[in-house]
């Protein structure tokens, strides 16, 4: 066995040889399957930011229709976001160049903290933008009360 690639007689496909162009690649299954199952899962974009006020979700769902997302609560303070993009009716004259637009379910889950309002979720969508709203629960502040000092 040569050290030396073959440049001239094909691929080689010795498991030992440490230039071998075949070798086995144990996350090539995975990595297939990640990409066409959930490639809007992987596409889609959430940011969560804290209020004073409130907990507030943001997620890019461009081209859909707020009919087509899901908003749900899970175990108490699992907020959980899904929806589907359907992939574009194929014409047979069509040519297409490019795909490049994901299509395929997603969904995204988020436990909050123990401070909020569970009862109270709102969320709207307004071009392509979904905004899930969790009101915090109101932290009572403690009563300062001044002590006269005698003497």
């Amino acid at each position: 066995m040569s050290m030396i690639p073959s440049f001239f007689g094909g691929q080689r496909s010795n498991t030992f040889d440490p230039f071998s162009l075949n070798v086995w690649d144990p996350f090539k299954d995975f990595r297939t399957q990640i990409s066409k199952e959930n490639s809007a899962f992987v596409n889609t974009r959430i940011d969560w930011k804290e209020t004073p006020e409130a907990h507030v979700l943001k997620a890019d769902l461009p081209g859909l229709k707020k009919e087509e997302v899901i908003v749900e609560v899970e175990d108490d303070r699992v907020v959980r976001i899904s929806g589907e993009r359907n992939i574009e009716k194929e014409d047979k004259n069509d040519t297409w160049h490019r795909v490049e637009r994901s299509s395929g379910k997603f969904v995204r889950s988020f436990r909050l903290p123990e401070n909020v309002k569970m009862d109270q979720i709102k969320a709207a969508m307004e071009n392509g933008v979904l905004t899930v709203t969790v009101p915090k629960v109101e932290v009572k502040k403690p009563d300062v009360k001044a002590i006269k000092i005698s003497g």
